[in-house]
């Protein structure tokens, strides 16, 4: 039983969906994102909704970052176990 079906769905509800996202120059993910799970630390290149390139250094393992994003590009990416969180 779901007790918040009815509840309106917004930016700052919890995310309801998640996937692997593997780091592409290329290839943008699926659906644009909430936020993103770190699992190991590292580095993190994305391409913001706005299409803007922003480079987030030393990301601890276990963060989230609440950004919506079309990509997490591999130049630039070192941090691993990326989970796009929608």
């Amino acid at each position: 039983m779901d007790q918040f079906r009815d509840f309106p769905v917004t930016l700052t509800s919890p995310a309801t969906n998640a996937m692997e996202a593997i780091p592409s120059d290329l290839d943008p993910l699926e659906l644009v994102t909430r936020a993103l799970y770190v699992g190991q630390t590292g580095n993190i290149s994305v391409e913001m909704q706005s299409g803007q390139i922003v480079d987030f250094q030393n990301v601890q393992g276990g963060s989230i970052l609440a950004i919506r994003t079309l990509k997490v590009r591999a130049t630039g990416t070192t941090a691993t176990g990326i989970i796009a969180m929608w």
